[in-house]
């Protein structure tokens, strides 16, 4: 049975036998410098508006929460990098992570049975404030809604960018923020898009989206609007290259602890181009006034609804292989995205 078979009813009946039950749970762990581990805790029945949910599956950044593995974050953006619902401090140890799906199996009435999206760290049953879950569409599967906070960070720097229609645009970095930010740019009536990436091979994942995709030789220099995504110096240097005169370059990376290195002695200076940093964590100005946080990620997750997003989410990892098999997934293998973690259901009543 997969995750759209169930029933809202039979998914109803199975989480009232949790309620008022004491779980304990599993959460991974980052301990030191590439190193985690599966740690316990007990869940006591839920309080108020708080609801428990059963992960389903939850997704890893190989930006932002690798960074955090490593070590990487700077002392200065400890406070301000915190995710929405982190455990422990930086540098270590800490419970790190932001995209987690699962089912609603005790707490708000109205809320039990429901498959939900929240901003959680990896871990097999979690508690939060029913306002930080939203109920997913039957038209979004568990595992595709894994994508909600990198489309939630595209969307955001569409916003920051000001794209319109006719737009050409160019997309340096091809992992999976650079794809869903293609992904959306080639939604915009009449815009002329281009994908590239050091990494030839994807080339594929973009055409199975129906992105163009060029090899960074054949990159152009007259593109109105640039998204940066690989997080390297090299990347940026492509996005600044690619930009025409008074183009706008937005720069979604984070590089933590790590210096890089650009030319802004050639054209940057003379084309009069702008250099914008987006980042999710604040509303763009262009959308603050009239749009909450919890109204982007609802309307992110609306933009899943393609069944041709699961190419980005094929690849799957045990919770139990997890803390293990990180450090290959940080190095990567070529053309290989970040597989999703998949949890078991069962529930670990505490004595």
């Amino acid at each position: 049975m997969n995750d759209q078979d169930d029933t809202l009813g039979t998914r109803r009946a199975a989480a009232r036998r949790s309620q008022g039950q004491i779980v304990v749970a599993r959460a991974l762990w980052y301990v030191k410098a590439g190193v985690a581990e599966l740690r316990t805790e007990r869940l006591n029945p839920p309080r108020g508006d708080e609801v428990r949910v059963a992960t389903r599956y939850s997704a890893l950044s190989r930006g932002t929460e690798r960074l955090v593995s490593l070590g990487e974050v700077p002392q200065s953006e400890w406070s301000r990098m915190r995710a929405p619902m982190q455990s422990g401090e930086f540098p270590f140890p800490v419970k790190y992570g932001y995209s987690a799906t699962g089912v609603v199996t005790a707490g708000a009435e109205t809320l039990i049975g429901q498959r939900v999206f929240a901003l959680h760290p990896h871990q097999d049953h979690f508690q939060v404030s029913a306002n930080a879950v939203v109920a997913l569409p039957d038209s979004v599967s568990d595992k595709r809604a894994t994508l909600a906070a990198n489309m939630e960070t595209a969307l955001n720097a569409h916003w920051d960018a000001g794209t319109a229609p006719g737009d050409k645009i160019l997309v340096v970095g091809a992992g999976i923020l650079g794809l869903l930010t293609a992904y959306l740019a080639r939604r915009i009536a009449g815009a002329d898009v281009t994908l590239t990436d050091i990494d030839g091979s994807r080339a594929a994942l973009a055409a199975s989206l129906g992105i163009p995709f060029v090899p960074l030789r054949d990159v152009r220099d007259d593109n109105q609007i640039v998204f940066h995504t690989s997080a390297t110096g090299a990347g940026l240097q492509t996005a600044l290259d690619g930009a025409g005169f008074e183009g706008r370059i937005i720069d979604l990376s984070w590089y933590g602890t790590r210096p890089i290195s650009i030319n802004l002695g050639g054209a940057y200076h003379s084309r009069r181009l702008q250099l914008i940093s987006s980042q999710v964590g604040h509303v763009s100005p262009r959308q603050r006034a009239t749009t909450s946080h919890r109204a982007r990620l609802i309307k992110a997750i609306s933009f899943l609804d393609d069944p041709d997003l699961d190419v980005l989410v094929s690849d799957e990892i045990g919770f139990d292989d997890l803390a293990v098999a990180l450090p290959r997934i940080w190095s990567g293998v070529e053309g290989s995205l970040p597989p999703v973690i998949r949890y078991l259901a069962d529930e670990r009543i505490a004595p």
